[in-house]
């Protein structure tokens, strides 16, 4: 999906407000493992994936990094609480994948939002869609056998086991790396 249909896919917009708030975002191509946003940095953007993946993780007091979030193709990636509050992110932003990135800064969003009422329509309708899933993800993590949560994340990133390192996946599930992969091994 690219970022023309998945602002459609939310509200109806006309070509020429399509075509102007397309022209506020940044096509970048971003290597493997670029990191775009520190803990403890502002978000100063939110980035489109259109081909690639991206995380968020944090990192706990022993320098373990636990994966929060994935992103894959067709979604936004962005510290949402650091980008909304231009507050300091609790997280890290990283691209898992070479990717292609469509990348619009707080301050370009602000005036789309002021320029266009279908524009405040949009975010509201994506944060809670966002919501929604983090809400089913902590759901999955607190009443859900690792099991569970492994059928879970495979039902919302299919491929995710084929491109990220088991590592990553076993952090976001809240598992060993051992319990991820007996319940790989046993569905081979």
């Amino acid at each position: 999906m690219n970022i023309a249909d998945l602002l459609n896919a939310y509200v109806s917009f006309s070509h020429d407000e399509l075509h102007d708030i397309l022209s506020h975002f940044k096509k970048e191509e971003v290597q493997k493992n670029q990191v775009l946003v520190h803990e403890g940095q502002v978000c100063r953007n939110i980035y489109f994936i259109e081909k690639g993946m991206g995380r968020s993780y944090y990192l706990k007091e022993d320098g373990k990094e636990v994966t929060q979030w994935f992103f894959g193709q067709g979604v936004f990636m962005s510290s949402a609480d650091s980008f909304f509050k231009q507050s300091a992110s609790y997280y890290y932003l990283e691209t898992l994948e070479d990717s292609v990135l469509y990348t619009i800064s707080y301050d370009k969003i602000e005036l789309l939002l002021s320029r266009y009422h279908k524009m405040e329509r949009f975010v509201r309708l994506l944060s809670i869609d966002m919501l929604t899933k983090v809400v089913h993800k902590l759901n999955a993590i607190q009443f859900q056998t690792a099991r569970e949560r492994y059928d879970y994340m495979t039902s919302e990133f299919p491929d995710i086991a084929q491109r990220i390192p088991l590592g990553h996946i076993a952090s976001y599930l809240g598992m060993t790396q051992e319990t991820l992969s007996r319940i790989r091994k046993n569905d081979a």
